[in-house]
């Protein structure tokens, strides 16, 4: 049911709430986790905007509002899939599609998890001599994802996108049916916590991050 998926996704959703791009701090880097994209594998052409396709899209809103100078695209692949093409290619060539130059773009390609995104992206930053980032991802993968760099020292400011869940209040029957996309999310979410969990068991989350 859509309003069981909408629960579960509220509590991380609603942990850092849209900031309109106008009112965004401005930052050295924009950091954006892979997602949102289908690498371009046969029969595609051309890489494919996916359901979080926002956050390329949102990036690219950031970048030609000067929040930042720089887009770090950060994601090999997924770990249990053999991918030709890693994520922050395709991901490059939507950015450059929507106006940010590829002099203005640089590639995180070794990464399989949102661990290992922190930690390739913390080489680029130390190497690039950045200091403070946007990040950009979905919103419900932004708790996770903003602690884990806040951990690992970086100074990370949340810029979240790609919202899920509607206010409870905007109701209909419809919402209290049996749905498949309401199932995958709420599947989605679930993963989602115990990433949490897992983390903060690992270390990669720091008690207060």
């Amino acid at each position: 049911m859509r309003v069981t998926a909408d629960y579960l996704s509220i509590s991380l959703e609603r942990e850092y709430l849209p900031v309109p791009i106008e009112s965004s701090p401005v930052a050295d880097a924009l950091v954006v986790l892979g997602g949102g994209v289908a690498t371009a594998e046969p029969p595609r052409l051309a890489p494919d905007l996916d359901k979080a396709s926002d956050r390329v899209l949102h990036a690219a809103r950031l970048y030609r509002a000067g929040k930042a100078p720089v887009v770090i695209v950060s994601g090999g692949g997924i770990a249990w899939q053999d991918a030709t093409m890693p994520i922050a290619i395709a991901m490059k060539t939507i950015l450059q599609e929507c106006g940010v130059p590829a002099t203005a773009i640089i590639m995180e390609t070794k990464s399989l998890n949102t661990y290992q995104n922190v930690v390739e992206t913390k080489r680029i930053l130390e190497k690039q001599g950045l200091n403070r980032v946007l990040l950009v991802t979905s919103a419900w993968h932004m708790p996770r994802a903003l602690a884990t760099l806040r951990s690992a020292g970086i100074n990370a400011i949340p810029s979240p996108t790609d919202f899920e869940a509607i206010d409870l209040e905007q109701r209909t029957i419809l919402d209290w049916l049996p749905e498949v996309k309401a199932l995958e999310r709420t599947t989605r979410m679930i993963k989602e916590y115990l990433g949490i969990a897992v983390y903060r068991w690992r270390g990669w989350i720091k008690e207060g991050d």
